[in-house]
């Protein structure tokens, strides 16, 4: 029997769920450290709302194992759920309900939660100034920060959250994003977010998982895996690109070199090498009469998403500099 360490809010070994001839997961492994923000990505069916479905006890595996907490889980064991808060794709609330009476239903079919919980959790999200009229008023963005809030009155440990971004503007993205962050670190909880706006995650996720037609296909710290992309983004005068492409392949000789030649990005190159040398491609162009309008890291979660996916192209599609 395998177990799961400890210190892992969530894991899964193995996970697979069917429906009829179509496998949604076909072993998927998971390991969510507690205390910490998990971005969970796919392609759309790539299985992330059915992972989801199965950890909030929505979906039964056909195979595999799910660990909460440390402790194995199975459809039986509903109690531990009340640890667990969650936002499963679009939320749903009694339409000529306001949003605070509806909190409460919500509280009172769970474990114990004090009415004082519902207004802490609507100043959370923003919507203490609205918790009084009609759900049906709302826009889609304020029932998505409801339906956060929905997830949040238990003071659960753990947050389930897919697409929870959805419909909200800029600001409140912002300020969703700073409530999660509160939540992990100043609470000490954990938070598992599935989302498609992958700048989003890249600002607010510690750890990244990254799946693909049912399985786990990355998965590690966010700022180890950006830093081994390790590429730098380098713009020169078209007219010096000849000459900068000999000193910038020689840094990285055993790495292949792109270089945009015409059009908007004419002068642009990608180097292959982690981002902790950009200093030293800097000083090897000035050092030849080459002075860059700019230089950059040109390695991001998007970046990383569309190589490991095959959804996308990939920095090796750009043009290679002519000999």
């Amino acid at each position: 029997m395998i177990e799961a360490p400890a210190e892992l809010a969530v894991a899964t070994r193995g996970l697979v769920k069917s429906y009829g001839r179509h496998t949604a997961l076909t072993g998927l492994d998971m390991s969510v450290p507690s205390g910490q923000v998990y971005g969970f990505l796919g392609p759309n069916g790539s299985g992330k709302t059915t992972a989801l479905r199965l950890l909030t006890g929505l979906l039964r595996p056909n195979a595999g194992q799910i660990f909460l907490f440390g402790q194995e889980y199975s459809w039986r064991d509903r109690k531990r759920l009340f640890r667990v808060g969650s936002l499963i794709e679009t939320p749903s609330f009694y339409p000529y309900m306001s949003g605070r009476e509806n909190l409460v239903v919500l509280a009172a079919s769970g474990p114990i939660t004090p009415l004082a919980r519902v207004d802490q959790v609507l100043e959370y999200v923003g919507m203490s100034g609205r918790s009084k009229d009609p759900v049906q008023t709302y826009s889609l963005g304020m029932k998505q920060r409801l339906g956060i809030a929905a997830a949040m009155l238990s003071d659960p440990d753990l947050l389930l959250l897919d697409e929870p971004a959805n419909g909200l503007d800029p600001g409140g993205m912002v300020a969703m994003r700073e409530t999660l962050r509160w939540f992990t670190r100043e609470l000490g909880k954990t938070v598992v977010i599935s989302s498609h706006l992958l700048h989003e995650i890249e600002l607010l996720a510690d750890v990244v998982g990254i799946i693909d037609r049912g399985r786990l296909i990355r998965e590690g710290q966010l700022e180890k895996l950006l830093e081994d992309a390790g590429r730098v983004r380098v713009r020169v005068e078209p007219a010096q690109m000849a000459q900068a492409a000999a000193i910038l392949g020689a840094i990285a000789p055993d790495r292949p070199l792109y270089g945009i030649d015409s059009g908007d990005q004419a002068g642009l190159f990608t180097v292959n090498v982690p981002v902790a040398r950009a200093a030293e491609i800097n000083r090897a162009l000035a050092e030849a009469g080459i002075y860059a309008s700019g230089i950059e890291p040109g390695s991001d979660l998007e970046t990383i998403f569309l190589e490991v996916t095959g959804t996308g192209g990939s920095v090796g599609d750009r043009p290679v500099l002519p000999a």
